[in-house]
C-alpha cells in the first residue's frame, strides 16, 4: 500500500520535468509593487520573443486578477483539450498562452482559493498543458511575493530559469521592489534584470517628456543590488489604449519608440542566452534544455 502512495508522486515529479524539459528558458516576471505595469510588460515581451521568431509561451499566473487574456484580445476564448493535456490557446504564430482568465464567465468572477489550491494549480499550468517545444516560457506573476511566485521558483529547472523585475522610477515603487530582488536571492533565482516602467512621459503634440513618476529609480536600483538594467519603458496612452481595445500594442504599433524599447529589452535578453549556451557548452553536462534553446 505504501508504494502505491510513493509512485504517483514519482509519477507526476517525471511528468512535470519532462514537460519543462522542453522548455529552453523561463522568464519569471515580477514586482513587489502592484501598478507598476508588470503585466503589460510581461505580455509585451512575450510579443516581442516571439516576432523575434522564438516559440513562446505566455503563463498568467496572476490567479486572483487573469488581465492577459483581454490585454491580448483573448476573453472569448477557452482552454481545451489535447488528449489528457490541456491545449494553450495560440495568438500569432509562435505564441501560446495559458490563463485562469480562460476559465472564468466573466469579468466580475472572482477567484477564491487558499494558497495549497493555488500551489496545485500553477504546477497544474506547467506539468499538464501541452507546451511543446518552446525557446522561452514567459510568466507573469501577481505582485508580491506570495504563494504564486514560490512555487514557480521551486517547480521550474534551476538553470534554465530567472526573473525579470519590473519597477517604476519613484522610491515608493523601488522600495517594495526590493523585496522581489531578496526574494529572488534567498531562493537562488537568478535575476536577469529590472525593467522600469512608465520612465516618461512624451507628449505627442508638442514632444516635450515630462517625468511623472520621477526619473532613473530602476536604474539607480539595478546599481545598488548589482544586477542589469534591462531599460526603460515611457509612459505611452497607446499602451493604454490597446489594453482597453483588446488589441496587442506590439501588434498594432510595431514601429512606434515604446516598441522599440521592447525589441532593445529582447536583445538584451537574447545576449544573455547567448553567454549562458557558451558557457554551457564547456562544461561536460550541459543541462537539458539550455543547449537547445534558439534565442
Amino acid at each position: 500500500m505504501s508504494g502505491c502512495q510513493h509512485a504517483e508522486p514519482k509519477q507526476s515529479d517525471a511528468l512535470l520535468n519532462d514537460k519543462l524539459g522542453r522548455i529552453a528558458h523561463t522568464y519569471v516576471v515580477m514586482s513587489g509593487k502592484g501598478g507598476v505595469g508588470k503585466s503589460t510588460v510581461a505580455v509585451n515581451l512575450a510579443i516581442s520573443l516571439s516576432m523575434h521568431g522564438m516559440r513562446t509561451g505566455l503563463l498568467d499566473v496572476d490567479l486572483h486578477g487573469p488581465s492577459v487574456p483581454k490585454m491580448l484580445g483573448l476573453s472569448s476564448e477557452r482552454l481545451g483539450l489535447v488528449g489528457k493535456d490541456i491545449a494553450p490557446v495560440e495568438v500569432l504564430e509562435n505564441l501560446k498562452v495559458v490563463s485562469m482568465g480562460f476559465m472564468l464567465k466573466g469579468d466580475a468572477d472572482a477567484v477564491i482559493m487558499r494558497g495549497p489550491m493555488k500551489s496545485g494549480l500553477v504546477r497544474q499550468f506547467l506539468e499538464n498543458v501541452a507546451w511543446g517545444d518552446l525557446d522561452c516560457l514567459v510568466v507573469d506573476c501577481p505582485p508580491g511575493t506570495g504563494d504564486e511566485q514560490l512555487s514557480i521558483a521551486q517547480l521550474l529547472n534551476t538553470n534554465t530559469r530567472s526573473a525579470i523585475i519590473v519597477t517604476t522610477p519613484q522610491q515608493m515603487a523601488t522600495i517594495d521592489v526590493e523585496k522581489s530582488i531578496s526574494f529572488c536571492r534567498q531562493l537562488d533565482l537568478p535575476i536577469s534584470g529590472i525593467v522600469e516602467n512608465m520612465s516618461g512621459f512624451v507628449c505627442p503634440h508638442c514632444h516635450h517628456e515630462t517625468d511623472i513618476f520621477s526619473a532613473g529609480g530602476g536604474k539607480q536600483l539595478a546599481g545598488r543590488f548589482d544586477t542589469a538594467f534591462l531599460g526603460s519603458i515611457p509612459l505611452d496612452p497607446d499602451v493604454v489604449r490597446s489594453g482597453d481595445s483588446e488589441k496587442p500594442y506590439l501588434q498594432a504599433f510595431p514601429r512606434t519608440t515604446t516598441a522599440a524599447c521592447f525589441d532593445r529589452i529582447v536583445e538584451q535578453l537574447k545576449s544573455q542566452i547567448a553567454s549562458m549556451r557558451q558557457a554551457a557548452d564547456t562544461e561536460p553536462d550541459t543541462p537539458c534544455g539550455v543547449s537547445a534553446c534558439g534565442l
